[in-house]
């Protein structure tokens, strides 16, 4: 499994620390992101700098998203954790290199063609699925954010994680992360039984859902701030509009 964190771009030390931030901050307002998406009020992003916004809106972009590959897993899980903690996360200097040079030595021996198809194109894709996986499942429209104060574990998993709709074939595929909810309530119950743990407690089937459709995919990835007003996610026009 280490070997298969750094073939991935997800090494041990920076996906532990990141994973375990997550699931203790899940919904909470942050401009750092750590683990997560950064999310903040509409009432701290208008008093944001003009740079600080930019940077804000950057990060949530679905450009940012849709490049996953290279924005969330090349830079922030490999370059940026190893430059500001080198001795810390040595491994993902080894993810960096060795995907590079597995890289090269496909250009090299196979050519410009396989190399896109054999090898860009399924990271591209699997990343793109991964990192759209992650931000839909914690920023859809009926989504619950809140301040340090007033938050609580369990409240985030149900109120602020959805389940994401898929098929019993994608299911497999993915590893039941659709039951994502649960995995946030409890990080301990293995993927194989996630789908058990949903269906023995009627509790868990009522969670706000998710999906593939693009029609849900262009309302999730539209949503930037949070309104406290109104106790829901809104879209940037929508912050100016009742400002």
């Amino acid at each position: 499994m280490v070997f298969l964190g750094i073939y991935l771009l997800a090494p041990e030390t920076i996906w532990k620390r990141s994973h375990e931030h997550h699931h203790n901050n899940n919904s909470k307002l942050t401009l750092s992101g750590i683990g997560s998406y950064p999310t903040v009020s509409k009432t701290r992003y208008l008093k944001l700098s003009k740079s600080e916004r930019r940077l804000y809106l950057i990060n949530r972009h679905p450009l940012t998203v849709m490049f996953g590959y290279f924005t969330l897993f090349i830079y922030w899980l490999n370059v940026k954790s190893y430059i500001e903690s080198p001795k810390k996360h040595i491994d993902s200097l080894l993810a960096l290199v060795f995907h590079v040079s597995v890289a090269s030595a496909v250009m090299y021996f196979y050519g410009p063609v396989i190399f896109i198809f054999g090898w860009c194109f399924p990271f591209f894709l699997a990343f793109f699925m991964g990192s759209y996986l992650f931000y839909s499942q914690h920023n859809f429209p009926e989504a619950k954010f809140r301040e340090n104060k007033d938050w609580a574990y369990d409240q985030a998993a149900i109120t602020s994680t959805s389940r994401m709709v898929m098929s019993p074939v994608m299911n497999w595929f993915t590893g039941n992360i659709g039951y994502h909810h649960i995995h946030h309530l409890n990080s301990r119950i293995p993927f194989y039984r996630l789908r058990e743990a949903n269906d023995s407690m009627p509790e868990l089937k009522n969670v706000p859902t998710t999906s593939w459709n693009p029609i849900e995919m262009i309302r999730c990835l539209s949503l930037k701030l949070w309104d406290a007003e109104e106790g829901k996610m809104i879209t940037l026009k929508q912050a100016y509009k009742n400002s």
